[in-house]
Protein backbone atom coordinates (compact mmCIF):
# COMPACT_ATOMS: atom_id res chain seq x y z
CA UNK A 1 0.00 0.00 0.00
CA UNK A 2 2.80 2.28 0.80
CA UNK A 3 4.35 1.68 -2.63
CA UNK A 4 1.03 2.37 -4.29
CA UNK A 5 0.74 5.66 -2.48
CA UNK A 6 4.17 6.57 -3.76
CA UNK A 7 3.17 5.89 -7.37
CA UNK A 8 -0.02 7.91 -6.95
CA UNK A 9 1.51 10.91 -5.28
CA UNK A 10 4.78 11.24 -7.30
CA UNK A 11 4.90 14.54 -9.34
CA UNK A 12 6.51 14.91 -12.82
CA UNK A 13 10.03 16.27 -13.00
CA UNK A 14 10.19 20.07 -13.54
CA UNK A 15 10.80 21.15 -17.18
CA UNK A 16 12.85 24.02 -18.58
CA UNK A 17 9.74 25.84 -19.72
CA UNK A 18 7.06 25.86 -16.99
CA UNK A 19 3.94 23.97 -18.08
CA UNK A 20 0.37 24.73 -17.26
CA UNK A 21 -1.12 22.57 -14.52
CA UNK A 22 -3.65 19.98 -15.69
CA UNK A 23 -6.64 18.99 -13.52
CA UNK A 24 -5.82 16.01 -11.39
CA UNK A 25 -7.49 12.74 -12.40
CA UNK A 26 -8.98 10.83 -9.50
CA UNK A 27 -8.90 7.00 -9.40
CA UNK A 28 -10.90 4.75 -7.07
CA UNK A 29 -8.55 1.98 -6.07
CA UNK A 30 -10.01 -1.07 -4.35
CA UNK A 31 -8.20 -2.15 -1.33
CA UNK A 32 -7.11 -5.78 -1.08
CA UNK A 33 -9.16 -6.76 1.90
CA UNK A 34 -11.53 -9.57 0.95
CA UNK A 35 -9.25 -11.79 -1.03
CA UNK A 36 -6.06 -11.18 0.76
CA UNK A 37 -3.99 -14.27 1.31
CA UNK A 38 -3.49 -14.49 4.99
CA UNK A 39 -3.60 -18.11 5.87
CA UNK A 40 -1.00 -20.74 6.30
CA UNK A 41 -2.54 -22.68 3.44
CA UNK A 42 -1.39 -20.16 0.88
CA UNK A 43 2.02 -19.68 2.32
CA UNK A 44 4.71 -20.18 -0.31
CA UNK A 45 2.32 -19.85 -3.27
CA UNK A 46 1.97 -16.06 -3.67
CA UNK A 47 4.09 -14.85 -6.69
CA UNK A 48 2.52 -11.43 -7.52
CA UNK A 49 3.67 -8.32 -5.71
CA UNK A 50 0.88 -6.05 -6.88
CA UNK A 51 -2.75 -6.37 -7.41
CA UNK A 52 -4.47 -6.00 -10.77
CA UNK A 53 -5.87 -2.70 -9.75
CA UNK A 54 -2.40 -1.57 -8.89
CA UNK A 55 -1.21 -2.71 -12.29
CA UNK A 56 -3.93 -0.68 -13.99
CA UNK A 57 -3.17 2.21 -11.75
CA UNK A 58 0.47 1.99 -12.74
CA UNK A 59 -0.48 1.93 -16.44
CA UNK A 60 -2.77 4.89 -16.01
CA UNK A 61 0.06 6.73 -14.25
CA UNK A 62 2.41 5.97 -17.18
CA UNK A 63 -0.22 7.17 -19.64
CA UNK A 64 -0.71 10.31 -17.66
CA UNK A 65 3.02 10.95 -17.45
CA UNK A 66 3.45 10.42 -21.20
CA UNK A 67 0.53 12.73 -21.91
CA UNK A 68 1.94 15.37 -19.56
CA UNK A 69 5.43 15.08 -21.08
CA UNK A 70 4.08 15.32 -24.63
CA UNK A 71 1.93 18.29 -23.72
CA UNK A 72 4.83 20.02 -22.02
CA UNK A 73 7.14 19.24 -24.97
CA UNK A 74 4.54 20.57 -27.37
CA UNK A 75 4.27 23.76 -25.34
CA UNK A 76 8.05 24.05 -25.26
CA UNK A 77 8.23 23.55 -29.03
CA UNK A 78 5.61 26.18 -29.57
CA UNK A 79 7.31 28.55 -27.18
CA UNK A 80 10.69 27.77 -28.75
CA UNK A 81 9.29 28.56 -32.20
CA UNK A 82 7.83 31.78 -30.86
CA UNK A 83 11.15 32.60 -29.17
CA UNK A 84 13.10 31.79 -32.34
CA UNK A 85 10.78 34.00 -34.39
CA UNK A 86 10.91 36.75 -31.78
CA UNK A 87 14.69 36.62 -31.44
CA UNK A 88 15.02 36.47 -35.22
CA UNK A 89 12.84 39.54 -35.59
CA UNK A 90 14.58 41.26 -32.72
CA UNK A 91 18.01 40.47 -34.17
CA UNK A 92 16.88 41.69 -37.59
CA UNK A 93 15.35 44.85 -36.19
CA UNK A 94 18.40 45.45 -34.00
CA UNK A 95 20.70 44.93 -36.95
CA UNK A 96 18.62 47.24 -39.14
CA UNK A 97 18.56 49.86 -36.40
CA UNK A 98 22.33 49.51 -35.94
CA UNK A 99 22.77 49.83 -39.68
CA UNK A 100 20.60 52.96 -39.68
CA UNK A 101 22.55 54.34 -36.75
CA UNK A 102 25.82 53.63 -38.56
CA UNK A 103 24.36 55.29 -41.66
CA UNK A 104 23.31 58.32 -39.63
CA UNK A 105 26.77 58.39 -38.13
CA UNK A 106 28.20 58.27 -41.63
CA UNK A 107 26.05 61.25 -42.60
CA UNK A 108 27.16 63.18 -39.52
CA UNK A 109 30.80 62.39 -40.20
CA UNK A 110 30.34 63.29 -43.86
CA UNK A 111 28.89 66.67 -42.88
CA UNK A 112 31.65 67.42 -40.40
CA UNK A 113 34.24 66.04 -42.80
CA UNK A 114 32.93 68.35 -45.53
CA UNK A 115 32.97 71.30 -43.14
CA UNK A 116 36.53 70.50 -42.11
CA UNK A 117 37.61 70.03 -45.71
CA UNK A 118 35.99 73.32 -46.66
CA UNK A 119 37.66 75.05 -43.72
CA UNK A 120 41.03 73.52 -44.61
CA UNK A 121 40.63 74.82 -48.17
CA UNK A 122 39.65 78.26 -46.90
CA UNK A 123 42.59 78.37 -44.51
CA UNK A 124 44.95 77.23 -47.25
CA UNK A 125 43.65 79.86 -49.67
CA UNK A 126 43.72 82.52 -46.95
CA UNK A 127 47.28 81.57 -46.00
CA UNK A 128 48.35 81.87 -49.64
CA UNK A 129 46.74 85.31 -49.86
CA UNK A 130 48.42 86.36 -46.63
CA UNK A 131 51.75 85.07 -47.95
CA UNK A 132 51.25 87.23 -51.04
CA UNK A 133 50.57 90.22 -48.77
CA UNK A 134 53.68 89.38 -46.76
CA UNK A 135 55.71 89.35 -49.97
CA UNK A 136 54.23 92.76 -50.83
CA UNK A 137 55.32 94.02 -47.42
CA UNK A 138 58.83 92.68 -47.96
CA UNK A 139 59.02 94.20 -51.44
CA UNK A 140 57.77 97.51 -50.06
CA UNK A 141 60.33 97.34 -47.25
CA UNK A 142 63.06 96.72 -49.83
CA UNK A 143 61.69 99.53 -52.00
CA UNK A 144 61.87 102.02 -49.10
CA UNK A 145 65.63 101.57 -48.98
CA UNK A 146 65.96 103.58 -52.21
CA UNK A 147 64.00 106.64 -50.97
CA UNK A 148 65.88 106.53 -47.68
CA UNK A 149 69.24 106.43 -49.46
CA UNK A 150 68.08 109.25 -51.73
CA UNK A 151 66.99 111.38 -48.78
CA UNK A 152 70.20 110.77 -46.81
CA UNK A 153 72.32 111.33 -49.91
CA UNK A 154 70.50 114.62 -50.57
CA UNK A 155 71.15 115.72 -47.00
CA UNK A 156 74.82 114.78 -47.26
CA UNK A 157 75.17 116.52 -50.63
CA UNK A 158 73.57 119.68 -49.29
CA UNK A 159 76.06 119.68 -46.42
CA UNK A 160 78.68 120.51 -49.06
CA UNK A 161 77.03 123.85 -49.66
CA UNK A 162 79.27 126.79 -48.86
CA UNK A 163 78.69 129.68 -46.55
CA UNK A 164 76.33 131.56 -46.60
CA UNK A 165 74.14 129.07 -48.51
CA UNK A 166 74.50 126.46 -45.78
CA UNK A 167 71.09 127.33 -44.39
CA UNK A 168 68.30 125.27 -42.84
CA UNK A 169 65.88 126.04 -45.60
CA UNK A 170 62.52 124.54 -46.48
CA UNK A 171 64.17 121.88 -48.62
CA UNK A 172 66.23 120.60 -45.72
CA UNK A 173 63.18 120.55 -43.44
CA UNK A 174 61.26 118.51 -46.02
CA UNK A 175 64.21 116.16 -46.50
CA UNK A 176 64.48 115.59 -42.74
CA UNK A 177 60.75 115.02 -42.62
CA UNK A 178 61.03 112.54 -45.49
CA UNK A 179 63.86 110.62 -43.82
CA UNK A 180 61.90 110.44 -40.55
CA UNK A 181 58.79 109.33 -42.43
CA UNK A 182 60.71 106.55 -44.21
CA UNK A 183 62.20 105.33 -40.92
CA UNK A 184 58.76 105.23 -39.31
CA UNK A 185 57.32 103.41 -42.33
CA UNK A 186 60.15 100.87 -42.22
CA UNK A 187 59.49 100.19 -38.54
CA UNK A 188 55.77 99.84 -39.26
CA UNK A 189 56.44 97.47 -42.16
CA UNK A 190 58.76 95.34 -40.01
CA UNK A 191 56.16 95.08 -37.25
CA UNK A 192 53.47 94.24 -39.80
CA UNK A 193 55.68 91.56 -41.36
CA UNK A 194 56.20 89.97 -37.94
CA UNK A 195 52.45 90.09 -37.35
CA UNK A 196 51.84 88.47 -40.74
CA UNK A 197 54.42 85.76 -39.96
CA UNK A 198 52.70 84.99 -36.65
CA UNK A 199 49.29 84.92 -38.33
CA UNK A 200 50.59 82.58 -41.06
CA UNK A 201 51.95 80.29 -38.34
CA UNK A 202 48.58 80.29 -36.55
CA UNK A 203 46.76 79.64 -39.84
CA UNK A 204 49.01 76.68 -40.57
CA UNK A 205 48.66 75.31 -37.04
CA UNK A 206 44.85 75.44 -37.16
CA UNK A 207 44.88 74.11 -40.71
CA UNK A 208 47.00 71.20 -39.50
CA UNK A 209 44.59 70.65 -36.59
CA UNK A 210 41.62 70.61 -38.98
CA UNK A 211 43.53 68.30 -41.34
CA UNK A 212 44.24 65.89 -38.49
CA UNK A 213 40.59 65.99 -37.45
CA UNK A 214 39.57 65.54 -41.07
CA UNK A 215 42.01 62.64 -41.45
CA UNK A 216 40.60 60.96 -38.33
CA UNK A 217 37.09 61.40 -39.66
CA UNK A 218 38.08 60.01 -43.06
CA UNK A 219 39.53 56.96 -41.36
CA UNK A 220 36.49 56.62 -39.09
CA UNK A 221 34.23 57.14 -42.09
CA UNK A 222 36.02 54.32 -43.92
CA UNK A 223 35.66 52.08 -40.87
CA UNK A 224 31.96 52.84 -40.43
CA UNK A 225 31.35 52.52 -44.16
CA UNK A 226 32.93 49.08 -44.05
CA UNK A 227 30.80 48.24 -41.01
CA UNK A 228 27.67 49.47 -42.80
CA UNK A 229 28.35 47.06 -45.67
CA UNK A 230 28.58 44.00 -43.40
CA UNK A 231 25.59 41.61 -43.50
CA UNK A 232 24.81 38.17 -42.23
CA UNK A 233 26.25 36.54 -45.36
CA UNK A 234 29.54 38.46 -45.17
CA UNK A 235 32.61 36.24 -45.05
CA UNK A 236 34.76 38.74 -43.19
CA UNK A 237 32.76 38.69 -39.96
CA UNK A 238 33.82 36.64 -36.95
CA UNK A 239 33.38 36.52 -33.20
CA UNK A 240 34.98 39.21 -30.99
CA UNK A 241 33.62 38.43 -27.51
CA UNK A 242 35.35 41.24 -25.67
CA UNK A 243 34.31 44.14 -27.91
CA UNK A 244 30.84 44.65 -26.44
CA UNK A 245 32.03 47.16 -23.88
CA UNK A 246 32.79 50.89 -23.90
CA UNK A 247 36.34 52.13 -23.81
CA UNK A 248 37.15 54.35 -20.87
CA UNK A 249 38.87 56.88 -23.15
CA UNK A 250 36.04 56.92 -25.68
CA UNK A 251 34.34 60.24 -26.34
CA UNK A 252 30.63 60.95 -26.21
CA UNK A 253 28.66 62.33 -29.17
CA UNK A 254 28.52 65.68 -27.39
CA UNK A 255 32.28 65.87 -26.79
CA UNK A 256 32.92 64.50 -30.30
CA UNK A 257 30.78 67.23 -31.90
CA UNK A 258 32.13 69.89 -29.52
CA UNK A 259 35.72 68.97 -30.43
CA UNK A 260 35.10 69.51 -34.14
CA UNK A 261 33.01 72.62 -33.50
CA UNK A 262 35.82 74.13 -31.47
CA UNK A 263 38.33 73.29 -34.19
CA UNK A 264 36.09 74.90 -36.79
CA UNK A 265 35.45 77.91 -34.54
CA UNK A 266 39.15 78.48 -33.88
CA UNK A 267 39.97 77.98 -37.55
CA UNK A 268 37.25 80.45 -38.59
CA UNK A 269 38.46 82.91 -35.96
CA UNK A 270 42.01 82.75 -37.30
CA UNK A 271 40.74 82.99 -40.87
CA UNK A 272 38.79 86.15 -40.03
CA UNK A 273 41.84 87.52 -38.22
CA UNK A 274 43.89 86.78 -41.32
CA UNK A 275 41.31 88.52 -43.52
CA UNK A 276 41.34 91.56 -41.24
CA UNK A 277 45.13 91.55 -41.27
CA UNK A 278 45.16 91.46 -45.07
CA UNK A 279 42.78 94.41 -45.17
CA UNK A 280 45.02 96.21 -42.69
CA UNK A 281 48.09 95.42 -44.81
CA UNK A 282 46.31 96.78 -47.88
CA UNK A 283 45.53 100.00 -46.03
CA UNK A 284 49.08 100.24 -44.68
CA UNK A 285 50.66 99.70 -48.08
CA UNK A 286 48.28 102.12 -49.77
CA UNK A 287 48.73 104.79 -47.11
CA UNK A 288 52.51 104.41 -46.92
CA UNK A 289 52.86 104.56 -50.69
CA UNK A 290 50.67 107.66 -50.83
CA UNK A 291 52.52 109.29 -47.93
CA UNK A 292 55.90 108.61 -49.52
CA UNK A 293 54.83 109.93 -52.89
CA UNK A 294 53.23 113.00 -51.34
CA UNK A 295 56.36 113.67 -49.32
CA UNK A 296 58.48 113.08 -52.42
CA UNK A 297 56.36 115.60 -54.32
CA UNK A 298 56.68 118.05 -51.43
CA UNK A 299 60.47 117.67 -51.44
CA UNK A 300 60.60 118.01 -55.22
CA UNK A 301 58.42 121.10 -55.01
CA UNK A 302 60.68 122.57 -52.33
CA UNK A 303 63.71 121.76 -54.48
CA UNK A 304 62.05 123.42 -57.46
CA UNK A 305 61.27 126.55 -55.49
CA UNK A 306 64.74 126.62 -54.02
CA UNK A 307 66.30 126.22 -57.45
CA UNK A 308 64.15 129.07 -58.71
CA UNK A 309 65.30 131.20 -55.79
CA UNK A 310 68.91 130.27 -56.51
CA UNK A 311 68.48 131.01 -60.19
CA UNK A 312 66.90 134.35 -59.39
CA UNK A 313 69.71 135.11 -56.95
CA UNK A 314 72.30 134.12 -59.54
CA UNK A 315 70.61 136.27 -62.14
CA UNK A 316 70.56 139.24 -59.78
CA UNK A 317 74.16 138.63 -58.74
CA UNK A 318 75.25 138.47 -62.36
CA UNK A 319 73.38 141.68 -63.05
CA UNK A 320 74.98 143.40 -60.08
CA UNK A 321 78.36 141.96 -61.01
CA UNK A 322 77.97 143.26 -64.56
CA UNK A 323 77.04 146.69 -63.26
CA UNK A 324 79.85 146.57 -60.71
CA UNK A 325 82.37 145.66 -63.37
CA UNK A 326 81.11 148.46 -65.54
CA UNK A 327 81.31 150.83 -62.59
CA UNK A 328 84.84 149.63 -61.86
CA UNK A 329 85.78 150.43 -65.42
CA UNK A 330 84.21 153.84 -65.16
CA UNK A 331 85.88 154.45 -61.85
CA UNK A 332 89.25 153.46 -63.24
CA UNK A 333 88.69 155.93 -66.06
CA UNK A 334 87.66 158.50 -63.48
CA UNK A 335 90.83 157.89 -61.46
CA UNK A 336 92.87 158.17 -64.58
CA UNK A 337 91.12 161.44 -65.41
CA UNK A 338 91.72 162.74 -61.88
CA UNK A 339 95.35 161.84 -62.06
CA UNK A 340 95.58 163.51 -65.43
CA UNK A 341 93.81 166.57 -64.04
CA UNK A 342 96.25 166.73 -61.12
CA UNK A 343 99.09 166.36 -63.52
CA UNK A 344 97.61 169.04 -65.73
CA UNK A 345 97.52 171.46 -62.74
CA UNK A 346 101.23 171.10 -62.17
CA UNK A 347 102.24 173.21 -65.20
CA UNK A 348 99.98 176.21 -64.38
CA UNK A 349 101.11 176.00 -60.76
CA UNK A 350 104.71 175.95 -61.85
CA UNK A 351 104.08 178.90 -64.10
CA UNK A 352 102.35 180.91 -61.37
CA UNK A 353 104.93 180.00 -58.73
CA UNK A 354 107.75 180.78 -61.16
CA UNK A 355 106.19 184.16 -61.90
CA UNK A 356 105.89 184.89 -58.21
CA UNK A 357 109.40 183.77 -57.66
CA UNK A 358 110.75 185.87 -60.49
CA UNK A 359 108.72 188.89 -59.41
CA UNK A 360 110.06 188.56 -55.92
CA UNK A 361 113.39 189.59 -57.39
CA UNK A 362 112.12 192.99 -58.46
CA UNK A 363 114.37 195.72 -57.10
CA UNK A 364 113.50 198.26 -54.40
CA UNK A 365 110.24 199.98 -54.84
CA UNK A 366 109.41 197.88 -57.84
CA UNK A 367 108.62 195.12 -55.43
CA UNK A 368 105.06 196.31 -55.41
CA UNK A 369 101.87 194.47 -54.41
CA UNK A 370 100.20 195.32 -57.61
CA UNK A 371 97.16 193.67 -59.13
CA UNK A 372 99.33 191.24 -60.97
CA UNK A 373 100.93 190.19 -57.72
CA UNK A 374 97.55 189.68 -56.03
CA UNK A 375 96.30 187.75 -59.01
CA UNK A 376 99.32 185.51 -59.13
CA UNK A 377 98.98 184.84 -55.40
CA UNK A 378 95.31 184.07 -55.76
CA UNK A 379 96.07 181.88 -58.80
CA UNK A 380 98.55 179.83 -56.79
CA UNK A 381 96.06 179.47 -53.98
CA UNK A 382 93.33 178.46 -56.40
CA UNK A 383 95.61 175.96 -58.04
CA UNK A 384 96.63 174.54 -54.69
CA UNK A 385 93.00 174.29 -53.62
CA UNK A 386 92.18 172.59 -56.91
CA UNK A 387 95.01 170.15 -56.38
CA UNK A 388 93.88 169.41 -52.84
CA UNK A 389 90.32 168.87 -54.04
CA UNK A 390 91.51 166.70 -56.92
CA UNK A 391 93.74 164.66 -54.65
CA UNK A 392 90.93 164.19 -52.13
CA UNK A 393 88.62 163.15 -54.91
CA UNK A 394 91.33 160.84 -56.20
CA UNK A 395 91.61 159.24 -52.79
CA UNK A 396 87.84 158.86 -52.66
CA UNK A 397 87.81 157.42 -56.15
CA UNK A 398 90.57 154.97 -55.28
CA UNK A 399 88.71 153.95 -52.12
CA UNK A 400 85.54 153.56 -54.14
CA UNK A 401 87.45 151.44 -56.62
CA UNK A 402 88.76 149.26 -53.84
CA UNK A 403 85.21 148.93 -52.50
CA UNK A 404 84.00 148.04 -55.94
CA UNK A 405 86.72 145.42 -56.23
CA UNK A 406 85.75 143.97 -52.87
CA UNK A 407 82.12 144.00 -53.96
CA UNK A 408 83.07 142.34 -57.20
CA UNK A 409 84.95 139.65 -55.33
CA UNK A 410 82.05 139.16 -52.94
CA UNK A 411 79.63 139.05 -55.84
CA UNK A 412 81.76 136.56 -57.72
CA UNK A 413 82.18 134.46 -54.57
CA UNK A 414 78.50 134.60 -53.78
CA UNK A 415 77.72 133.79 -57.39
CA UNK A 416 80.05 130.81 -57.21
CA UNK A 417 78.40 129.73 -53.96
CA UNK A 418 74.93 130.07 -55.48
CA UNK A 419 76.07 128.24 -58.59
CA UNK A 420 77.50 125.45 -56.44
CA UNK A 421 74.26 125.26 -54.46
CA UNK A 422 72.29 125.20 -57.68
CA UNK A 423 74.49 122.41 -59.04
CA UNK A 424 74.05 120.42 -55.81
CA UNK A 425 70.28 120.89 -55.67
CA UNK A 426 69.53 120.49 -59.38
CA UNK A 427 72.20 118.34 -60.94
CA UNK A 428 72.90 116.08 -57.99
CA UNK A 429 69.89 116.00 -55.70
CA UNK A 430 67.15 116.41 -58.30
CA UNK A 431 68.87 113.99 -60.67
CA UNK A 432 69.19 111.43 -57.89
CA UNK A 433 65.55 111.92 -56.96
CA UNK A 434 64.56 110.97 -60.51
CA UNK A 435 65.24 107.36 -59.44
CA UNK A 436 62.54 107.54 -56.74
CA UNK A 437 60.39 104.34 -56.76
CA UNK A 438 57.01 104.42 -58.43
CA UNK A 439 53.72 104.08 -56.59
CA UNK A 440 53.44 100.43 -57.67
CA UNK A 441 56.89 99.64 -56.28
CA UNK A 442 56.09 101.42 -53.01
CA UNK A 443 52.81 99.45 -52.81
CA UNK A 444 54.69 96.15 -53.17
CA UNK A 445 53.29 95.15 -56.56
CA UNK A 446 56.68 95.21 -58.28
Amino acid sequence: MAQTDVLLTKQPAPQTVPACELPHKLYDVARNTAYASSGLATAGFRSARYLVDEWFQNCYACYHQAFADRDQSERQRHESQQLVAATEGLAQRTQEDSTRKVGARLQDMHCWKSELQHKVSELGAETDLLLAQKQRLERTLDATAVPFSIATDNLQCRERRQHPDLVRDHVELELLKEAELIRNIQELLKRTIMQAVNQIRLNREHKETCEMDWSDKVEAYSVDQTCALYHNQSTEVQFYPHTAKFEESASTPETWARFTQENLYRAERERLASVNLRVLIDCILRDTAEDLRLQCDAVNLAFGRRCEELEDACHKLKNHLHKTLREITDQEHNIAALKQAIKDKEAPLKVAQTRLYQRSHRPNVELCRDAAQFRLVSEVEELNMSLVALKEKLLEAEQSLRNLEDTRMNLEKDLAVKTNSLVIDRQKCMTHRAHYPTILQLAGYQ
